[in-house]
């Protein structure tokens, strides 16, 4: 048996039941079909189209058999009514976990930022079990790297996992990871990780979100991604096996791979079936 079989045993086993993120677009409508039975599905928070938005879509694909997470982007929250309104969309569901973001809302109501909304949630009497946090390996284009830290610290005692912003870096998260639990943050880990696309569109997409250090290292490599995958796509199998020893470090608390679709679950679906295979193979 080789020396990595424990770190490719413990990447197989993550990507056996992923968690899919999804937009709250008309595109996500068309992909729905493409998801696993009963697949754990997050549908985001778009400022543009409101919080309604992704709860609309995430009440018809908890109707579906779908574990649903909403998105819950503090900044969109109007005050303490409309908060009561949504966790009453969220219970008449029956959805038992939401993910709280600060958000993109430039108008912001009652709540600015992800820690006030937590804590109001906390002081009413709505039966939420989980609540997950955001997390930055890569730093965030507006929040210093001492403010992200001391957000995770604040929100801890609250939540019950943190997922990963997206980042193609292995090194940086793997750093990142060793960092944050040096630091006391103890929170399972749900691995961002983006699924099958265009390496032109996932390039452009990290540039906007501000994870720049990625972008820069997904830019530079991406004539060899270009020949290692069909069309110019990307697949985060290399990013994978960059992180399987960490993957497989019981320390590191890495609890599910969190796949950032875009709307995209045909084609990550089925490279996840494939590559599972090909590991098995």
């Amino acid at each position: 048996m080789k020396d990595n079989s424990r770190d490719l045993e413990a990447v197989r086993s993550l990507f056996l039941k992923p968690e899919f993120e999804m937009l709250p677009f008309r595109s996500a409508i068309d992909q729905i079909d493409f998801l696993p039975e009963a697949a754990t599905v997050t549908i985001t928070a778009s400022p543009a189209k409101g919080i309604e938005a992704t709860l609309e879509y995430a009440t018809k694909l908890a109707q579906r058999g779908f574990d649903v997470v909403p998105h819950i982007a503090a900044r969109s929250v109007a005050d303490g009514a409309h908060l009561s309104r949504i966790l009453d969309t969220i219970a008449d569901a029956d959805i038992g976990r939401i993910f709280v973001v600060g958000g993109d809302s430039t108008d912001a109501g009652d709540f600015p930022d992800g820690l006030s909304l937590i804590q109001a949630i906390e002081s009413l009497d709505y039966p939420l079990p989980e609540i997950g946090i955001a997390a930055y390996p890569d730093g965030h284009p507006f929040i210093s790297y001492e403010a992200l830290r001391q957000a995770l610290k604040d929100k801890q005692p609250y939540a019950s996992y943190m997922t990963t912003q997206m980042c193609f870096n292995p090194v940086i998260i793997s750093n990142w990871i060793a960092d944050v639990r040096s630091d006391g943050i103890t929170l399972p880990i749900h691995l961002g990780m983006p699924g099958v696309g265009s390496i032109p569109k996932l390039i452009s997409i990290a540039a906007k979100i501000g994870v720049g250090d990625s972008a820069r290292f997904l830019s530079r490599h991406r004539g060899l991604l270009g020949r290692l995958t069909r069309q110019s796509t990307y697949s985060p199998d290399r990013l994978a096996m960059g992180l399987s020893q960490v993957i497989a470090d019981p320390t590191a608390d890495i609890e599910v791979v969190h796949l950032y679709t875009f709307n995209q679950v045909e084609s990550s679906e089925a490279w996840r079936q494939d590559w599972l295979e090909a590991i098995d193979g």
